[in-house]
């Protein structure tokens, strides 16, 4: 095997063997999936209260804070990020079906793209007005520069877990600040999904008095219920192999090309190593990206119809785990401006979707989902979506798809303007 292998690890660990450690973070998660879906109240209850995203972080987390599995010297994160995050991002891809997004009008997309350029400014907008309180936020670089964290939750607000461990790579984001980023990520946003969840409750009252147009909402309930009873199938193995097929030979193809960009900017452009074009991990991230986005216009999109994106979100909660197995808990408590950075960035985004939902007088659904297409991602964003009426979450997967396709390029983008307040 190669470098980039499961290997056995030296440390002082409880568990030193990656095997051993991949195979107790599947339990984590298989645990957290079964126990999520539960009719046992207890369990109900419980995950009422404590999203399962959250878990399938923290648990991990308590591993590495307590000396279970040594994060440092683990390999199970570098393989995940390399292997299984590139065929996430090209499986999630794959759904991009842009007839049907127009389809939804222009003021769907008008709030989702509002919610994407909410994320991109209020990030800089949060880490300038905090840093008024605490200037030490700024003027500092290194891999657990603030600015630098903030790039894993741009990743993260606009795409998903994919893009935010992609933002971890292309800027170099130090372990303490990305263990609290990631809480601040999750805490923050779901209390927001909370919100959306309260006002999706009284949408028809809000849009009454907005005089919002809701006929062509209506038009597309029934429309998105047709063509997944046309087009939803039971998997197959030859539907799943050609699912492995297309995600990990495209990741294939991008770490060739990537190995020949990285280097090439490097040693002939060395001015782009400010803008990530000399990191092999960015061009590995951008070319499957790309690539799926291609290939999102031809045949092979329909294998979204066979559960392509249920694949991918399982490869992307394996990443998670071994993210998680980064965080140290500890550290938490004694971070309380970077949850205030959270709650600043996330009111910039709200504020102004509100406005510009209210300026165009765009149906509730429409800045709801947006929203949580941006922030929440595929995990979150049917969820919201179902919560005005059942027919509508494929949309919400939809956008946020769409979410997947952008969140490198705009996270990328965010992640310039955060260092220019910080510089």
């Amino acid at each position: 095997m190669t470098s980039t292998a499961l290997v056995t690890n030296d440390a002082t660990a409880l568990v030193t063997n990656d095997a051993t450690a991949l195979g107790i973070l599947a339990i984590i998660l298989g645990f957290v999936f079964y126990t999520s879906s539960s009719s046992h109240p207890f369990w109900q209850k419980f995950y009422r209260f404590i999203p399962a995203f959250l878990l399938c972080y923290f648990l991990p987390s308590l591993l590495n804070t307590f000396g279970v599995i040594d994060a440092n010297t683990s390999q199970l994160y570098f393989v995940a990020s390399r292997y299984l995050l590139p065929a996430c991002l090209v499986l999630l891809i794959l759904s991009v079906d842009f007839k049907a997004i127009l389809s939804l009008g222009p003021k769907a997309l008008i709030m989702f793209l509002t919610g994407t350029v909410g994320i991109v400014i209020g990030g800089p907008i949060a880490l300038f007005l905090v840093s008024i309180i605490e200037p030490s936020l700024i003027g500092v670089d290194g891999p657990d520069a603030v600015w630098r964290g903030m790039t894993t939750l741009a990743g993260s607000w606009i795409g998903g877990g994919a893009n935010q461990a992609a933002m971890k790579e292309i800027y170099g984001v130090g372990g303490n600040i990305f263990s609290v980023m990631v809480t601040v990520d999750v805490i923050v946003a779901n209390i927001w999904m909370a919100v959306l969840l309260f006002m999706a409750s009284k949408a028809k009252e809000i849009d009454a008095r907005t005089g919002a147009d809701t006929t062509a909402l209506e038009a597309l309930k029934d429309k998105v219920e047709k063509y997944h009873a046309e087009n939803a199938r039971i998997p197959n193995l030859r539907d799943l192999m050609l699912i492995v097929a297309v995600g990990f030979g495209v990741t294939g193809i991008a770490h060739m090309a990537a190995d020949f960009l990285g280097p090439f900017f490097e040693v002939n452009y060395p001015w782009t190593e400010d803008y990530s074009l000399t990191s092999k991990f960015f061009w590995l991230v951008v070319i499957v990206t790309t690539i799926g986005l291609a290939m999102s216009f031809g045949p092979v999109r329909h294998l979204e119809a066979a559960g392509a994106s249920r694949v991918a979100s399982a490869f992307l909660y394996v990443l998670v785990a071994t993210i998680g197995l980064h965080m140290d808990v500890s550290k938490v408590l004694d971070t309380p401006l970077y949850f205030l950075i959270g709650f600043v960035w996330m009111l910039v985004h709200a504020g102004f979707m509100l406005l510009v939902a209210k300026l165009i007088k765009a149906p509730l659904f429409y800045m709801a989902v947006g929203s949580q297409a941006n922030v929440g991602g595929a995990a979150s964003a049917p969820i919201v979506a179902a919560a005005f009426h059942p027919a509508l979450a494929p949309v919400g997967v939809l956008l946020a798809v769409l979410g997947y396709a952008l969140g490198t390029y705009m996270a990328w983008l965010c992640g310039q303007l955060l260092q220019a307040v910080a510089a």
